[in-house]
């Protein structure tokens, strides 16, 4: 596995991530424990370093889980995790929080549930309007400084905040959603995110699973999948973005490749300091990701995936209308 740095900051993680959310929470029933701490584990032995989490997921059990599986594994690895939601006695998100004192209270909490001292890479999961992001940032740095967090980061962030908070305490990476079907990033975000050294850890990298190709407009999704109410993933635009979805697969057959695996390339391709984190329940799924970091795409072949995708028009909302209203611009 190769391994990458976070922009110009000391963290070095695997080329390849493993987002761990899907685990237990968002995309249909948790799996089995002890399945889903096989799965991390096997992360592991095939050379995956970089781990993905959050309090918000399950609520609280994605990081039980992460912090069983890695424990025993805890020098080998990186683990990341987030703040930033009040959590109702359900175990539901009712709305932000990132005020200092809140801040705090969750970090101890996660260091508990992840069984260990400390926090590699500590995100706001979400900006908080209502909390200027300097006292975001200076929470984190006493955090830093008694040794329970590494790193400071932020999710679905937007530059001016970005900017802010960089100028009070070093941001090692930014989450944000990034793929071939989604691309806003490369307007601002990834300019800015260079220009300060940050690195870019994008979710999503497979499109929610769309451009791996095996959601049709046939698909089902369980119940409980967040996609049901993404306007993306509604059967009229599922249609129309089955277009994009075959030019990555007739693209993956020239390199003898898989779709994922070409829409992982394509993201590892872009910045060297770029780690996706694509999730999965499935130990061959696992393999087939992380067979990405082999799959070469010269200069050539970018051009003629950038060409070919930029005539797609890709339709509908990446979130819904309730969820889009929680990122930062």
């Amino acid at each position: 596995m190769q391994i990458r740095r976070l922009g110009s900051s000391n963290l070095e993680v695997s080329a390849i991530g493993l987002g761990c959310m899907g685990l237990s929470f968002g995309l249909g029933p948790a799996v089995e424990k002890q399945q889903g701490i096989s799965l991390i584990r096997a992360a592991v032995e095939r050379g995956v370093t970089f781990f993905d989490t959050a309090e918000i997921y399950g609520a609280y059990t994605n990081e039980e889980l992460v912090g069983e599986a890695l424990a025993p594994l805890r020098e080998r690895v990186v683990i990341a995790t987030k703040f930033g939601f009040k959590i109702d006695e359900n175990g539901k998100g009712a709305g932000l929080d990132s005020r200092p004192e809140h801040i705090k209270r969750v970090a101890d909490a996660s260091l508990k549930r992840l069984r260990t001292d400390v926090i590699d890479l500590f995100y706001q999961h979400r900006v908080d309007p209502n909390v200027p992001i300097e006292d975001v940032a200076g929470a984190v740095k006493d955090l830093i400084q008694q040794g329970k967090v590494k790193h400071f980061g932020l999710s679905e962030a937007g530059v001016k905040t970005i900017r802010r908070a960089h100028a009070v305490l070093p941001v090692t990476a930014l989450q944000s959603e990034y793929s071939l079907w989604w691309r806003e990033p490369e307007q601002e975000i990834l300019p800015t995110l260079e220009e300060l050294g940050i690195g870019f850890v994008p979710f999503s990298p497979l499109g929610k699973g769309f451009l791996t190709g095996k959601i049709t407009e046939e698909t089902k999704f369980a119940p409980d999948d967040f996609r049901n109410t993404v306007p993306r993933f509604n059967d009229e635009n599922r249609r129309a973005n089955q277009a994009l979805v075959d030019l990555v697969g007739r693209f993956a057959q020239q390199k003898n490749a898989t779709p994922a695996q070409i829409a992982l390339a394509w993201i590892l391709a872009q910045k060297p300091w770029i780690v996706p984190i694509p999730g999965t329940t499935k130990v061959h799924r696992l393999e087939e990701n992380l067979g990405a970091v082999s799959v070469e795409l010269t200069r050539d072949d970018l051009r003629q995936l950038d060409e070919a995708t930029s005539r797609i028009a890709v339709q509908g909302a990446r979130y819904s209308e309730g969820a889009q209203r929680l990122i930062d611009r």
